[in-house]
């Protein structure tokens, strides 16, 4: 499942997101960055606002021998 990392500037003094949503896309239109579902846009949040948004991977556990 993709999970989406939203991490502003420090000097805008904004919490860091951490979205997980396994039916959320993300796209990029016109200089925003677009979170949506099926039912429609979720978030976005401009490029002007220096926001970084990094995909975190969850990783399965790797089986145990035994």
């Amino acid at each position: 499942m993709p999970r989406y990392l939203i991490v502003h500037p420090r000097d805008q003094r904004r919490d860091d997101v951490l979205v997980e949503d396994p039916d959320l896309t993300l796209r990029f239109d016109a200089g925003w960055a677009v979170l949506e579902d099926a039912k429609g846009v979720c978030l976005a949040i401009p490029s002007g606002q220096g926001a970084s948004i990094q995909r975190v991977d969850v990783q399965e556990p790797a089986p145990q021998e035994e």
